[in-house]
């Protein structure tokens, strides 16, 4: 079939896009290898555990004995277990060690794969060929010419066009391409391609941590870790029942940081608190449930909770916030030190961040940064953590002329909480462009921190930095269908103004008749 060069254009620009997804995709397996097969290491321990009986190859339904890890795999692709064969004769194998990308896959998705990468072979073939002879051309009769044939085509063309529903989301990779973006997610339920790809599974603790050697405390930690794992977007939120233990140390945290709020929380916190406590269960004898609390939220300002594993890159937990989704913890810090943790907990987590989650503009100001965070550089995402590091967790404000707190990490901090309202840290205004160079400790009181004057305020800065971020487009986060438009053609933003100048006259004919 003749394709005029005009229509062509239109299809090469789909085809480029597939290209560099696949490209961005090896490049993210290669990054992330040595922490993928430590993840597939340790789901097979877990399902050795827990699963002491034979169970079947998902491929060719032979026995698999738990008992024997070498005798299995853990597709990393769909997730499955498969049997290694016996005596590990490759053609025996429903699954095959990748070296360059650090993973097991089984047959399925090992052919899917390079399936895949023939596409791209041919999408590339096609740019190259086109671009150095333009004009009518016929695909199909010339698939010799370009390097793909026969059935390999055919096999390039499904899967080019298995992939094509999505091209219109910018998936790149910008470091070869100054024009071009890293992949970010478009729709809410994308969150669930990366909410497991974390940096520490939550139940791996440091040697210095108070519960290392503690070898029920260390279980309690994978059993959340766990749970959190095998959580999807649309699924009730996981119900914990917390041990006396745990609920015991939620009391000392509860009862001595409720004692300072009046005094150094910033009245959008202490004005949220009561309400959690008449509506999610918080007391000293109650750890409240995410679920309840996520719920509150969203009736609030549209956040939501989501549980997570482990510790996040910062693309991907900052990309949450543009969805207004907060990736939580659920386990709590260890009793022998009830005042401190090493790392965010649930009483990091529903004393801290809750309250101003549930504060219309701390909302906004939160989802500005995870949206100015979505195709930005490298660079930029460590500069948009930093600043959300001097605000979201260790912020002042100024109300009444006084110092408060609002961050969540000295809301759920004794010692800081009262460490940062006294003259021995050094304080700065918050500017974003120079609040993103800051370098910070993580395991001691902060030496400085940044004061705001309003979360408006803070809104107005945060929304002018964003526009200075290396991007060919803008980004609108659509409540109604919870998913981020990408704003790169004029007719579109025409139309969005339209639709914005619509609501606007509805707002002012309603002013008129107060």
């Amino acid at each position: 079939m003749l394709i005029e060069f005009a229509e062509f254009s239109q299809k090469l620009q789909i085809y480029r896009e597939i290209l560099r997804r696949l490209q961005s995709d090896h490049e993210s397996y290669q990054r992330r290898r040595d922490r993928l097969s430590k993840l597939s290491q340790r789901k097979r321990s877990t399902a050795a555990a827990q699963k002491p009986d034979a169970v079947l190859c998902s491929m060719c339904n032979a026995n698999i004995e738990i008992e024997d890890p070498n005798s299995f795999a853990t597709c990393r692709g769909c997730e499955r277990l498969v049997c290694q064969g016996t005596n590990k004769e490759e053609a025996n194998r429903c699954c095959d060690w990748i070296p360059a990308i650090g993973i097991w896959e089984c047959r399925e998705c090992n052919s899917n794969r390079v399936i895949q990468q023939k596409a791209g072979q041919w999408l590339l073939n096609q740019l190259t060929h086109r671009l150095q002879h333009p004009g009518p051309v016929n695909l199909k009769a010339e698939n010799d010419l370009l390097g793909l044939a026969g059935a390999d085509f055919d096999d390039a063309q499904s899967s080019s066009s298995s992939i094509s529903s999505n091209q219109k989301v910018k998936v790149r990779d910008y470091k070869d391409n100054e024009a071009t973006v890293p992949w970010f997610p478009r729709r809410i339920r994308d969150l669930d391609r990366f909410a497991n790809q974390i940096l520490s599974y939550g139940a791996e603790l440091d040697s210095d941590h108070p519960g290392f050697t503690d070898k029920t405390y260390r279980e309690r930690r994978k059993y959340f870790a766990d749970i959190a794992f095998n959580y999807k977007h649309g699924q009730p939120l996981p119900h914990v029942n917390y041990t006396p233990e745990e609920i015991e140390t939620w009391k000392v945290v509860f009862n001595n940081l409720t004692k300072l709020y009046p005094t150094h929380a910033c009245h959008e916190h202490n004005h949220v608190f009561p309400l959690l406590i008449e509506n999610c269960g918080y007391r000293e004898d109650n750890i409240p449930q995410l679920e309840d609390v996520s719920n509150f939220l969203k009736d609030c300002t549209g956040f939501t909770l989501r549980p997570v594993a482990g510790l996040l890159s910062s693309r991907d937990f900052l990309a949450g916030l543009a969805f207004r989704v907060f990736h939580s913890t659920q386990y709590i810090r260890h009793p022998s030190k009830p005042l401190y943790t090493p790392e965010p907990d649930v009483c990091h987590e529903l004393l801290g961040h809750a309250p101003l989650f549930a504060d219309p503009n701390f909302a906004q100001f939160s989802q500005e940064i995870g949206l100015a965070s979505l195709g930005a550089p490298d660079e930029y995402i460590e500069k948009l953590a930093t600043c959300f590091w001097f605000t979201v967790e260790y912020g002042l404000c100024r109300q009444n002329g006084e110092l408060k707190a609002y961050g969540a990490g000295l809301l759920s901090s004794f010692g800081e909480l009262q460490y940062c309202l006294t003259d021995k840290p050094e304080l700065r205004e918050f500017d974003p462009p120079r609040t993103g160079e800051q370098k910070y400790p993580i395991t001691e009181y902060q030496p400085i921190y940044y004061v705001s004057n309003s979360f408006d305020e803070a809104i107005q800065k945060m929304v002018l930095y964003a526009n200075t971020i290396p991007r060919p487009f803008g980004v609108r986060y659509n409540a109604y269908t919870q998913s981020v438009e990408i704003l790169d053609s004029k007719p579109q933003i025409a139309n969005l103004m339209r639709n914005i100048h619509g609501e606007f006259e509805v707002l002012q004919n309603a002013f008129k008749k107060l």
